[in-house]
């Protein structure tokens, strides 16, 4: 199936491959948080709950996302480590 994201979703796309590459890096027993600006955080949860994001575009890594906090933080699950990102 050929799937052609729009800028959108392709920038979220990008965003969410940063978060994955950084929280290795300050991951502490399983967990991690990471920081985004309020404009790529809003990116990022635009492309995993409000765009109908297909999954074959998503990074392979993340098993599983959730929106936490009144909308405020996003959760993603990863096969090593439970991501939590947070706005700034």
């Amino acid at each position: 199936m050929n799937i052609d994201p729009n800028l959108h979703q392709k920038q979220g796309v990008n965003h969410l491959n940063k978060v994955l590459g950084f929280a290795p890096m300050v991951e502490e027993e399983g967990k991690a948080t990471v920081h985004l600006t309020a404009e790529d955080w809003h990116v990022v949860a635009d492309t995993l709950f409000h765009m109908n994001t297909a999954l074959e575009i998503l990074p392979k890594a993340i098993l599983g996302s959730k929106l936490l906090a009144e909308s405020q933080q996003i959760e993603l699950q990863t096969e090593n480590c439970l991501i939590t990102i947070e706005m700034i």
